[in-house]
């Protein structure tokens, strides 16, 4: 009998059967028969056994069907390893045939009866014997007539009478489940949602508790919990003289389980069944320890459950969940932080295309900030500020962005690029400002003269036209669809705090202004990890004072120039220092090229030339000597500072007058200065002496005293090969991943997204280097410098600060490497605290 066949097995408390042999379903109502619970009596057919059945090979069916008697009606279930994989649909009513209709006429009624048979005609007609599904277009309304139509519409279509034997019916009903499974089809479906190309189902075979007849009779599902918010909230459906889920299928004839004066409800038709069921439920939450929905049938009053399945929730629902189950003692705070996918925070950051809406879909980018918005095209930053001016919501669209279009950026709803990766200006400073932003679309031709977009079907879309952006997917959809607003809520804070006790490695933020600093903040980000502060001199104010430092022919008149934005500078870091209230700031000095923040444009160049009243053939000449062949790897950073000495000379004294100044308020401030794009200690003893004396000559000036920390940003190879040498000058190396993986790999960070995709889906990167940390290669070389750097100085801070500082992979490198921190864009903070705290609970773990 079925107990002594692992393969065909009825399902008791001690059946042995898993869901990697028999699939999910089959295991859950185990675990309901277990608890005892009113379970139809059910077999299980293992994968092997529905493998077999696919090849050819019939299994026992005496010995199948008799735990179930001679008269009884079943379904048959799929039950595939995990339940979003999906598979046939469920076939009801087998067992109907001409006796048993004749029988249950007699105790149902003809009409549930024929009901009853009609239900299973059609569905073995389509599903199994695979008929037109037209050919029960036009039968009658009254089911004992249509009954007759459909079976002789069958006996026609086949050529001989609909099958009698239930042993035969449910052969056929087995075979056509498993070749379904194996087909091609189903087979893309399942690997699209993530199942491996060889997964496997299993069958239930269960008795039916038919939902049609005398008494309260019918079908639907029931919860506890809110799918969207995760509230505690029964919801659900249930339908009179229904069966499977058509609670749901049929909404409009359907009621509430609930007394709920929108209409009538189950609790008041049966009260008894409906306390039942919620009983039932409740069990599950607590013995399962999860949200479950019942699925159940009511048969003349009493209550059977057919399937207990995990409640689908949205990412605000899912932390929500959690942190209930964890609160009411069902399962554990690191348990409920490893049931949370650190990614999936995004969804409760930022606004979100509602799933359910419908999309049109114009063209696809890399999503490069998550998140999503919605706005009228425009195609420079002062038309994205004059309409925030204005109240309305715009995109941003550029072939790429540079510094001047950061003021764009912030008054605008979302940003796309044509060109442009994970890491490009656009992407990095819209994660950080938490703005959408989609880069690399360059399918869309943008004719930017013309103002307007021609995307790849030939729709085209001007200035002032909606389009809708989704930084997630990389999507740019026509139109406005509705959105869902973000959810930071009291579960979301207290799964933060419930992380924050747990991991063992820091989070900082990377934030440029004090505006970021405040969403640091906000984000509980342990310091600021990296400030660049080019980014605070895109202001119209700042921006002059850096173009007459820019053509100044003199160290004097370049300091002068300078002068202007010292006191700009030096509020800009006492408010970083005020809002970070003695927590740690690394300021990153003076990075870009000088030509990033000068005209290209001849109306740009003619302007220029009258602001410093000088000849425009002058500014040219400037311009096009500043021009480099490739500036990402030219005269920036600590070249540019060495060359350039003042740039540095004031910006250390901004830092230093405004920890004299912010420390006066609040707790001691120990500014972190960093240099950046060293690649020979050479270079880091020039800028130490230089900044040495910079601090000297504050300290004399102000009568106060003060400590700073010096350190590197390791973005070059020759950096990270000579840690050593470097680290007996400085007091950190923080390792810019952005910049380190570009010159690895000698890929340009702002075009690899052109052919990115084409490389990771031929397998000749596994992903995007510039997404996912390359722990190989870009790995290795953070490996070399923190070797060597810690034996150099083994107090030595180590970190990382671009963008992989806050991808959950790439956390848990740095952490086993025995870095101390790594930071990231402020909106990713939460991402990479509940990523690090699920490392260290791993560890514990094993």
């Amino acid at each position: 009998m079925q107990q002594n066949d692992p393969n065909i097995t009825l399902i008791t408390p001690g059946a042995p059967m898993a869901a990697s042999t028999h699939g999910g379903r089959a295991k859950c109502l185990q675990r309901l028969v277990r608890l005892e619970l009113p379970v139809p009596r059910t077999v299980a057919l293992s994968f092997d056994a529905v493998n077999a059945i696919a090849a050819g090979e019939t299994p026992d069916m005496s010995a199948l069907l008799q735990p179930f008697g001679d008269s009884a009606v079943l379904c048959v279930r799929p039950s595939s390893e995990d339940p979003d994989w999906g598979g046939p649909g469920a076939i009801l009513n087998i067992g109907m045939n001409d006796a048993r209709y004749v029988e249950l006429s007699d105790r149902l009624g003809k009409a549930a009866a024929a009901d009853l048979y009609l239900r299973f005609v059609q569905s073995y007609s389509v599903h199994v014997a695979r008929v037109d599904p037209d050919l029960f277009d036009d039968l009658s309304d009254d089911p004992v007539e249509a009954l007759g139509e459909a079976l002789a519409a069958y006996e026609e279509d086949i050529e001989e009478a609909f099958p009698q034997d239930t042993g035969a019916q449910l052969l056929e009903v087995l075979k056509s489940m498993a070749r379904a499974w194996q087909g091609t089809t189903a087979r893309l479906l399942r690997q699209a949602k993530g199942a491996p190309a060889d997964a496997g189902l299993g069958l239930v075979v269960q008795e039916m508790a038919l939902g049609l007849g005398t008494g309260v009779s019918g079908s639907g599902v029931m919860q506890l919990v809110n799918s969207d918010t995760g509230a505690r909230q029964c919801t659900g459906r249930y339908l009179s003289q229904s069966q499977g889920r058509e609670a749901l299928n049929q909404e409009k004839d359907a009621v509430f389980l609930q007394k709920d004066d929108r209409g009538p409800s189950l609790q008041e038709m049966a009260p008894e069944a409906f306390a039942d069921l919620k009983t039932y439920t409740k069990l599950m939450r607590e013995k399962l320890r999860e949200e479950m929905q019942s699925e159940f049938t009511i048969e003349d009053g009493k209550v059977y459950l057919l399937d207990g399945v995990r409640v689908a929730r949205s990412a605000r629902a899912a932390v929500s969940i959690a942190v209930a189950l964890a609160e009411d003692g069902i399962i554990s705070r690191e348990e409920a932080l490893m049931r949370i996918e650190p990614r999936a925070l995004n969804e409760l950051l930022h606004r979100q295309i509602d799933p359910e809406a419908p999309r049109d879909e114009l063209a696809r980018g890399i999503g490069a900030s998550p998140g999503a918005a919605s706005g009228k095209i425009v195609f420079t930053a002062a038309d994205a500020q004059a309409a925030d001016a204005q109240g309305e919501a715009t995109i941003l669209v550029r072939r790429e962005t540079s510094p001047e279009d950061i003021r764009g950026m912030h008054a605008a709803a979302g940003v796309l690029t044509e060109r442009g990766g994970i890491t490009s200006h656009a992407a990095v400073i819209g994660r950080g400002i938490g703005k959408p932003c989609v880069v690399g679309a360059n399918d869309i031709t943008f004719q930017t003269k013309r103002k307007r977009l021609v995307f790849p079907d030939g729709r085209m879309f001007k200035a002032g036209d909606m389009i809708t952006i989704d930084g997630s997917s990389g999507e740019v959809l026509a139109g406005e669809p509705p959105m869902l607003e973000a959810a930071r809520d009291d579960s979301f804070r207290t799964l933060m705090e419930w992380a924050d006790t747990t991991r063992d490695i820091e989070v900082r933020a990377n934030a440029d202004t004090p505006e970021d600093a405040l969403v640091a903040q906000n984000f509980k980000a342990q310091g600021i990890g990296l400030c660049r502060t080019e980014h605070m001199f895109v202001d119209p104010s700042r921006l002059i004072a850096i173009r007459e430092m820019i053509f100044a022919d003199s160290s004097e008149d370049r300091a002068s120039a300078l002068e202007v934005l010292l006191p700009m500078q030096r509020a800009d870091f006492t408010d970083l220092f005020r809002i970070m209230q003695g927590r740690p700031v690394c300021i990153r000095l003076f990075d870009p090229p000088l030509h990033e923040y000068l005209p290209s444009d001849r109306d740009g160049i003619r302007e220029l030339a009258e602001a410093l009243d000088l000849p425009v053939a002058d500014v040219t000449e400037r311009v096009e000597a500043l021009d480099e062949y490739n500036p990402m790897l030219g005269m920036r950073g600590v070249r540019l500072g060495i060359a350039v000495p003042e740039i540095y000379e004031m910006q250390a004294r901004a830092i230093f007058e405004a920890t004299v100044e912010a420390s006066h308020d609040g707790e001691a401030v120990v500014p972190e200065i960093m240099i950046p794009l060293v690649s020979a200690m050479r270079e880091v003893e020039l800028v130490k002496k230089s900044v040495d004396a910079v601090a000297a000559a504050v300290r004399t000036e102000t009568g106060s005293e003060f400590t700073y920390r010096l350190g590197v940003m390791v973005e070059t190879p020759r950096a990270a090969l000579r840690a050593h040498e470097i680290a007996q000058h400085v007091s950190f190396l923080s390792f810019g991943t952005n910049d380190l993986t570009q010159m690895t790999y000698g890929l340009s960070r702002d075009d690899a997204g052109r052919f990115m995709s084409a490389y990771v889906q031929q397998g000749v990167y596994p992903e995007d280097p510039f997404h996912v940390l390359d722990v190989d290669g870009v790995g290795e070389l953070l490996e070399i410098g923190a070797k060597r750097g810690r034996e150099a100085a083994p107090e030595l801070t180590l970190s990382i600060c671009g963008e992989h500082g806050g991808n959950p992979e790439s956390i848990a490198f740095c952490r086993n490497a025995g870095f101390d921190y790594v930071s990231c864009s402020p909106f990713r903070v939460p991402v990479a605290r509940l990523a690090a705290a699920q490392l260290a609970v791993k560890d514990r773990v094993t």
